[in-house]
């Protein structure tokens, strides 16, 4: 289960445990960010329980039954760890296997032999545009982390620097480009054409990528200097090997969870029918869960082997990638039990109800809202979904490019600002060994430029076209 998976799981949950006014839902939003935020930055008390007391603070002011505050907490948890979770351990474990194997080193040797210095973080977020573009976020996160901290490392370059133009590039394929399952989302609510809307998509990503990207990250990487964490790679794990496996066979691996991923995209836009086999056999091949179980077995016989790995040696391989990541499941975990507390509160649907008489253009409108539920909730699809369902009516008098243009407005807005209602923003935190300020400097204002930008872009092509 993914991002997307997770969240609309959480858009079709029960009705709101609590029937406060607006205003009390505002103050309660604002009471259980702060007591996280405090708990983490001046009492220094671990995230997860943080997350866990920010919660039930949330509920409390909201004047949400503590029992059902809990439910809606550990649901949320729950279905998060279930999903999220799956993908974070079998990415763990592909990364660790790339490591020992010496595969990892074999990929950014040639990173680094092809594109040095200043070429650095324009290769990264083109590599991960690439990978990201059939990908879901947490899966292009799990492959990619091991490249970007070894190419950190390896090369001597600052670690923002490389992450945050990886990030990006994995970002706005999310927010804007289809076959990504949150555009699909809008697209069919709004009635535009798909291939339209992919075209427009990336005339609007490439400029968005670049500025919030290689761009930005010259200023992340002077406000957050900090080294690759190593207790998420070794820095030279393979130097005792006496071989180890090929480029190729190396690319082929890591690929192949984006392939098996894309071929279910294509499938699913050109056959279109949940009855059909073919459809049906492709949705569990190109199933995130899937994808990255094969890469992961491939990998034994792609990686383990032609370094000499005995059976004892990748059960071994196994068992130290999954030790680091048991503190980043519980804390991502936790930022979707706050998610779904805020949801369940009717946060989501108090947006929607004071949106309703705001009267600005059409586009401007789509963005705002998304903007204000993507703070409100978290949640980049919540956003998208909402959002999408109530400007509908209004793309009916649209032509096709203004339609697809509010498609884009939409998923732009749904990408603002990360913050600690995102499980995102624990993933890239924990992965990247950030505190929440650095998280903040870097990935909250990464996402806010993603935002903002895409959304001028999209106003002022409906000036042009």
């Amino acid at each position: 289960m993914t991002r997307l998976s997770v969240e609309m799981l959480a858009a079709d949950t029960p009705p709101p445990i609590t029937s406060a006014g607006h205003a009390q839902l505002g103050i309660a939003v604002l009471v259980g960010i702060a007591v996280i935020v405090v708990l983490i930055t001046k009492f220094k008390l671990h995230a997860f329980l943080a997350l866990t007391v920010g919660s039930l603070a949330l509920g409390a002011v909201a004047g949400a039954p503590l029992d059902k505050a809990i439910v809606s907490f550990t649901t949320g948890l729950g279905t998060t760890v279930a999903g999220v979770g799956v993908l974070i351990a079998l990415g763990a474990i592909l990364g660790k296997l790339l490591a020992d194997s010496g595969g990892a080193d074999q990929i950014v040797d040639t990173i680094l032999a092809k594109a040095g210095g200043r070429a650095m973080p324009w290769a990264m977020v083109l590599i991960a545009s690439v990978i990201g573009l059939p990908l879901f976020f947490e899966v292009g996160i799990v492959l990619l982390i091991p490249v970007v901290l070894m190419v950190a490392k390896r090369g001597n370059y600052s670690l923002m620097r490389i992450g945050i133009p990886a990030l990006a590039g994995l970002s706005v394929m999310h927010g804007l480009i289809p076959p990504h399952p949150g555009p699909l989302i809008a697209i069919d609510a709004v009635h535009a054409n798909l291939g339209v809307t992919l075209a427009l998509g990336l005339l609007v990503a490439i400029p968005t990528v670049v500025i919030a990207g290689p761009v930005f990250s010259r200023f992340a990487a002077r406000w957050v200097d900090v080294p690759a964490p190593d207790r998420m790679l070794p820095q030279r794990p393979s130097e005792e090997l006496e071989r180890r496996p090929g480029f190729g066979a190396t690319l082929a691996t890591m690929l192949l969870p984006v392939v098996l991923m894309l071929l279910k995209a294509l499938v699913d836009i050109v056959v279109d029918d949940a009855a059909n086999s073919t459809q049906r056999v492709f949705d569990v091949i190109g199933s995130p869960l899937i994808a990255l179980l094969a890469a992961v077995i491939v990998g034994f016989f792609t990686l383990g082997r032609p370094a000499g790995f005995s059976k004892e040696r990748l059960r071994e391989t196994v068992e130290k990638g999954l030790m680091p990541i048991a503190g980043i499941l519980l804390i991502v975990g936790a930022g979707g039990g706050f998610k779904q507390t805020l949801i369940d509160c009717g946060v989501g649907q108090m947006i929607l109800d004071v949106s309703r008489s705001w009267a600005i253009p059409a586009l401007l409108l789509a963005w705002l809202i998304a903007v204000v539920i993507r703070l409100a909730t978290g949640s980049a699809t919540v956003a998208t979904v909402s959002a999408a369902g109530l400007v509908a009516p209004l793309a009916a008098d649209m032509s096709t490019t203004h339609t697809a243009l509010l498609v884009l407005a939409i998923g732009s807005g749904s990408l603002f600002f990360s913050f600690v209602n995102d499980a995102g923003f624990w993933l890239v935190k924990e992965y990247f060994g950030l505190s929440v300020g650095q998280t903040v400097k870097t990935w909250s204002i990464m996402e806010t430029i993603l935002s903002v930008v895409g959304g001028g872009l999209v106003l002022l092509l409906s000036l042009v076209i």
